[in-house]
């Protein structure tokens, strides 16, 4: 089974952290290993961390980390036109925008390992009720999945515009995770917290009808690999983020009006 790891890379330029798969899989088992475990023995004996002002800077970095890419990205895909909308291919390697699309794929990668450290936040700060299962499998996911298309498929095509709708959902969300870390009384102002994951709901949605356009597509070279994988963590992310919506926000309140 792991002789699939022999084959030859998609894209012959090896960059940090999305080369060798080991990268990602010892980057998780840290993670994993620190959040689940050695994180809540390290704090065990220890009062909370506030972190404020480390929170207002990373809530910031990833706002412009994301926005980056996203305008960026945006640029590239509809203004420099290298691709079918409908059918996304990867980029040849001759092609004059290779170097841009394998350069978005991979910040948007290390964007996703930064990602990381919100989970390190909420174990600093002894936030274990955030410490949820979507959390933590979310987190992982989308580590070790983007390195696993990159490293099978190469950088870019039909991955870059589900990452558009990723990224733009983040600019959001980081926004509100700065705001509401400025004082508890902001934070409960924010009424639109809720519409957060709604906008994610709305990113899986995409996300599939994408993928499902591109697969319906006559003679379309797209890979069904990337396809299959693409659809069905959507579809799966949907379901899990759904009964995280339900759970959270309407079934309180039916409790309440009961």
């Amino acid at each position: 089974m792991l002789n699939v790891f022999d084959k030859p890379f998609a894209d012959p330029v090896q960059l940090p952290l999305a080369g060798s798969i080991r990268s990602s899989v010892i980057i998780l088992t840290v993670y994993l290993l620190f959040v689940l475990k050695l994180g809540r023995i390290l704090m065990e004996k220890h009062n909370p961390l506030q972190l404020r002002g480390v929170l207002k800077v990373y809530n910031i970095g990833q706002v412009l980390f994301n926005t980056v890419i996203f305008v960026w990205g945006c640029y590239h895909i509809f203004v420099s036109r290298p691709y079918n909308l409908s059918c996304m291919n990867v980029l040849p390697q001759d092609h004059e925008l290779k170097s841009t699309e394998r350069t978005l794929s991979y910040l948007y990668h290390l964007n996703k390992v930064l990602d990381l450290m919100d989970t390190i936040f909420f174990v600093l700060r002894k936030k274990s009720r955030q410490i949820t299962f979507l959390h933590v499998f979310h987190h992982a996911f989308m580590v070790f999945t983007s390195h696993l298309l990159i490293r099978f498929y190469g950088f870019g095509g039909h991955v870059l515009l589900n990452c558009m709708f990723n990224v733009l959902v983040h600019m959001v969300m980081y926004g509100y995770y700065y705001a509401s870390s400025q004082s508890r009384n902001v934070q409960e102002s924010l009424w639109w917290k809720k519409y957060i994951t709604l906008g994610q709901l709305v990113q899986f949605l995409m996300m599939f009808l994408h993928c499902a356009y591109t697969y319906i597509q006559p003679n379309c070279s797209a890979s069904r690999g990337v396809i299959y994988v693409i659809s069905t963590a959507s579809a799966f992310m949907f379901v899990m983020f759904s009964q995280f919506y339900i759970k959270t926000y309407i079934q309180p309140k039916v409790v309440k009006s009961n």
